[in-house]
């Protein structure tokens, strides 16, 4: 296989990257709609349309802003320079958590108490299944390669050089992570919001654990950027690890007189 792989249509040649990427938004979002519509919604039609929009918006914002942070020995110059450098660094983790931030501050204004994550939880690990298909597209074009490794996993993905497929780990994972959540579903044990945590919780648990694989720059105590932003994420549901009890159901039992 030839890194970066396109599409050839006529004299037009298409990096399948952008095709997958522009797949992965696509199909996320009716996906969406379609566990909306079948599922039902605790959450009014107004308020979920206002988290929809922070989480979009809260999306965007995180994913630039840790993007662009991964490499901050590339920070030095002018204003424009680091606009521009921000405008065109991003990754799907600084995504998730910014998207989250932006929903739990809509919430709070709003007033609104009923977790609204679970609706979000498949559709985003089938957009991010299809994003990484992209994404080794590219080999090492995109940075999602791996450090060299002489494992029988080691893949040449466009540099003559074994490496670790990084992108085909996550996929495995996101497809072992699909199939606990559904089995997770139907044991129907969890309060609202159960799944969309463990998800989040367990991408960020993977994205901290396969940074050491990956070429990165060390920040704080040779932590990377990602690794430290992991941390972050896994920090904020500290409360269910401490107390797992609030992901469950709370049964009453009653016992005939």
């Amino acid at each position: 296989m030839k890194f970066p792989v396109s599409l050839q249509v006529g004299t037009w040649s298409v990096p399948l990257h952008l095709i997958f990427e522009v797949l992965a938004f696509f199909i996320a979002f009716r996906y969406y709609l379609f566990l909306r519509k079948t599922q039902g919604d605790i959450i009014s039609a107004e308020n979920r349309s206002w988290i929809v929009i922070a989480a979009t918006f809260g999306a965007l914002t995180g994913s630039r802003l840790i993007g662009g942070l991964e490499h901050p020995e590339l920070l030095n110059g002018t204003a424009e320079h680091i606009f521009f450098h921000f405008y065109q660094n991003k990754t799907v983790l600084g995504g998730f958590l910014g998207g989250l931030l932006g929903v739990e501050l809509v919430k709070k204004l709003m007033g609104e108490k009923n977790a609204s994550g679970d609706l979000f939880a498949f559709p985003m690990i089938a957009g991010l299944i299809i994003g990484r298909l992209g994404c080794f597209c590219n080999g090492i074009y995109e940075d999602t390669y791996g450090i060299p490794t002489t494992l029988f996993t080691g893949m040449d993905l466009g540099d003559g050089i074994l490496r670790h497929p990084v992108t085909l780990y996550e996929i495995l994972f996101l497809v072992l992570l699909w199939v606990l959540l559904c089995w997770l579903k139907k044991l129907q044990l969890f309060n609202h919001g159960a799944l969309f945590k463990i998800f989040l919780f367990s991408y960020c648990l993977f994205r901290f654990l396969c940074d050491y694989i990956k070429p990165h720059y060390g920040v704080i105590f040779g932590l990377s950027t990602i690794q430290l932003t992991s941390l972050g994420g896994m920090l904020w549901y500290y409360r269910y690890l401490i107390h797992p009890g609030k992901l469950f159901i709370k049964v009453n039992y009653y016992h005939a007189s």
